[in-house]
């Protein structure tokens, strides 16, 4: 273990969560770029070895030379009703990150593994796999920012560049991304509170929020800027969280949030895009591997493509139980202003034997305002 810290300069030791014993304190290395997160299933960020002794803090024995343990902040109690508030820290539950809360957002979500009545529920798009209806639950999630001293750590696991926006110019496939921004459910967050004045590093922390003295004895202590209420405002239809989809096959679990991204003209025609942002978790103690993707995307101009690969975004990653997720995001057009998309992963067992995991199905549609291109972060 501490060869691991000696080697990539980092480690992170944090006693295991307990939601009977919220106040434990949240010790790194000085100069680490990550924490871990409560799960015990998580292995350290920085070498991915399972067996870390999460329970208790880096003694001296095992501490690595010249390297001193500071103090982060003290776990608070999860919030088992209500929201979390605006400046509040975190660490990511699945991925490990410090990060923050800008604002919530309230999202539908579809759980084809939960049987419904027939009342509110989603009927299946044309030509999509199974029948079933599937009913839509109110759940909160946030947009927040990661601390970029953690990024290196997770970029394996999670894409760090994963919002991304449309450029405002001709070129109508130009995209651009805001590095560090992120979705979270809230049953993913384990919140903590910090002294510092400026506990995460990003480069717009300091632009949306600021630290108030007037709640220093308060949790959250920091309080929404004017820019970040105008930014979320303007950038509102681009941003917003609306609908999530899951389903569960053999233990791997795939959760998908499609998100209209606005139109372009290109040769005389009009093209939609749509951002998905996807997390596969293994649910389960078997190793396995995402070999290939395949996808079925109906459009209302009655075009049905196909889309075969060999993994997703350039990986084929391994979900274990020490890392059991993986999360990417992609991007589709198309030229009509709705349309669907299903699918399935083929998944590889270590004995080499497959099976596909469902992906479901999802509506694109572009019932938002698209009379103004969105903003990014310029001000």
């Amino acid at each position: 273990m501490a060869a691991c810290a000696i080697r990539r300069g980092f480690l992170t030791t944090v006693s295991k969560y307990n939601r009977k014993h919220t106040h434990r304190i949240l010790s790194i290395i000085e100069g680490s770029s990550g924490l871990e997160a409560k799960r015990p299933r998580l292995p350290c960020l920085a070498c991915g070895l399972p067996n870390i002794q999460q329970t208790r803090f880096m003694s001296s024995r095992n501490r690595p030379e010249g390297k001193v343990l500071e103090t982060v902040g003290v776990f608070e109690a999860l919030k088992q009703h209500g929201k979390y508030e605006t400046g509040q820290l975190f660490l990511h539950s699945v991925f490990g990150y410090r990060g923050i809360v800008l604002f919530p957002w309230h999202a539908r979500i579809y759980d084809r593994d939960v049987i419904p009545p027939m009342s509110d529920s989603k009927p299946e798009p044309p030509g999509s796999h199974g029948s079933k209806e599937v009913k839509g639950k109110t759940h909160t999630y946030y947009q927040v920012l990661i601390d970029t001293r953690d990024c290196p750590h997770i970029s394996q696991r999670s894409q760090t560049e994963a919002v991304t926006f449309l450029a405002n110019h001709d070129d109508s496939r130009a995209l651009y991304a805001i590095p560090g921004l992120d979705y979270v459910s809230h049953e993913d967050i384990l919140p903590y509170n910090s002294t510092e004045q400026v506990p995460i590093q990003h480069e717009l922390f300091e632009r949306f929020l600021m630290f108030n003295p007037d709640k220093a004895t308060q949790a959250p202590p920091f309080s929404a800027r004017d820019t970040l209420k105008a930014w979320q405002e303007k950038n509102h239809p681009w941003l917003e969280l609306s609908d999530v989809h899951r389903e569960t096959t053999e233990n791997i679990r795939v959760t998908v949030i499609p998100f209209y991204m606005g139109m372009r003209d290109a040769q005389n025609s009009h093209v939609y895009w749509w951002r998905y942002c996807i997390r596969l978790e293994n649910m389960g103690s078997e190793v396995v591997q995402l070999r290939e993707r395949h996808w079925r995307i109906f459009s209302l101009s009655g075009t049905l493509e196909t889309v075969r690969g060999r993994g997703v975004v350039g990986r084929e990653p391994v979900l274990s139980k020490e890392q059991p997720a993986f999360q990417y995001s992609s991007h589709v057009s198309l030229q009509a202003p709705s349309g669907h998309m299903w699918g399935t992963f083929r998944i590889e067992r270590t004995d080499g034997s497959h099976f596909d995991v469902r992906i479901p199905p999802f509506s694109l549609e572009s019932n938002k305002d698209d009379k103004a291109p969105p903003a990014g972060y310029t001000f």
